[in-house]
């Protein structure tokens, strides 16, 4: 146990992580998942949204296993290297609404920071400018730290609340194995067509968010972490493993034939560059202050962090709004006469998205420990 905890926390330990999410990602692409969104936090946790019945958007609605395998993935890595620790009450409600900014920011850029590095690995340019937002965003954070920015210590719990999250996905998962209906037009929802239509077999899909969830709990991988990392204190360990990620990506979608260079028409994408950047930015601000990426968020959860289990349910919550009230961008397509119509969100998802903004900003400046506020 000693030398596989050792492993993980060595550089090489991230570097294995990261490649390792990568080579999954595409090969889930290959078997059956969207183009460009192998793997992607917060586009699956809309569309376990949408089975939910949480919004009616018929073409993004599925219980996506690969979410569950991170959480229980991370349940069994936690548990057998003695890392499982009940914990819960640092700011619940702030980190919920912090969590359905984060869903509609990334909504509104169509995918999550793992999705925007592997639309960049597939060849789809626009994903840039949303991974320039999502570092404008976490280096705001970043600031908000470095003035004392916190949410409060967490305490330990009783066993049972750890296991409330995991709980949850059990449930999930047998919603999806036994495809339970609960009546003629109510949940649980499947789509027919479009991005919820498309899958991995359950097995692989399940097998793989197993092996990723086990995996990144030991080597603590995250996007956000990496940048804020990065900025706060020069330290690149976590960087490394986003970098792996994105070059086994690459390779692997052009040894496929799955890399398409271009901007215009990307899968699921769309070329409004002013608020791909704004919709991560406020994404990665959330990310920051809610202290870690939508997938670490599901690996802690899986830890027995209840406050991160409040944040990833703000984020499935938020896919509801962000769907129900149109907030959540259209990718872009062709008219009927066959011009570029470009995507990008209604008037609605962009005023969300500064509203979003203004309300990480006042949540960044106004949350502090109670020794700093002492120390005003």
């Amino acid at each position: 146990m000693g030398k596989i905890t050792k492993f993980f926390a060595s550089w090489w330990g991230i570097v294995f992580s990261g490649a390792l999410i990568g080579v999954i990602a595409v090969l889930l692409q290959k078997f059956g998942n969207p183009a460009n969104m192998g793997v992607c936090v917060a586009c699956f946790e809309r569309d376990i949204a949408g089975a939910l019945g949480l919004h009616r958007n018929g073409v993004v609605q599925y219980i996506r296993p690969e979410i569950i395998g991170f959480v229980l993935g991370a349940l069994l890595s936690a548990i057998l290297f003695r890392e499982f620790k009940p914990r819960g009450g640092s700011s619940p409600a702030v980190r919920f609404f912090l969590g359905i900014f984060a869903m509609t920011g990334a909504l509104v850029f169509l995918g999550c920071p793992w999705r925007a590095i592997l639309r960049l690995s597939g060849g789809d340019w626009n994903a840039v400018s949303g991974i320039l937002g999502l570092f404008a965003g976490v280096v705001l954070g970043a600031l908000f730290l470095k003035r004392g920015y916190s949410l409060g210590k967490s305490s330990k719990t009783a066993s049972a609340g750890g296991l409330v999250f995991p709980f949850f996905m059990i449930v999930l998962l047998l919603f999806l194995v036994f495809k339970v209906s609960f009546g003629q037009g109510a949940p649980i929802f499947f789509s027919e067509s479009g991005p919820g239509s498309k899958f991995a077999p359950l097995l692989l899909s399940l097998g793989a968010g197993l092996l990723i969830g086990a995996v990144a709990q030991r080597s603590r991988f995250c996007t956000m972490g990496a940048f804020r990392d990065a900025v706060l204190i020069k330290d690149f360990h976590l960087l490394s493993g986003v970098t792996a990620l994105a070059a086994a990506a690459l390779i692997l979608n052009i040894f496929l034939k799955q890399f398409h260079s271009g901007i215009a028409l990307q899968p699921v994408s769309h070329s409004s560059h002013l608020w791909n950047f704004l919709g991560m930015s406020l994404a990665g601000l959330a990310f920051a202050l809610a202290g870690g990426c939508p997938g670490r968020q599901l690996f802690l959860s899986g830890e027995g962090d209840q406050d991160a289990g409040v944040f990833v349910l703000g984020m499935i919550v938020g896919a509801g709004f962000s769907h129900n009230f149109l907030l959540a961008s259209s990718p872009d397509k062709l008219s009927e006469t066959g011009a570029l119509m470009v995507g990008g969100p209604g008037i609605l998802g962009k005023y969300t998205v500064i509203i979003g903004l203004a309300f990480c900003i006042i949540v960044g400046v106004t949350m502090k420990s109670v020794k700093e506020r002492k120390g005003d």
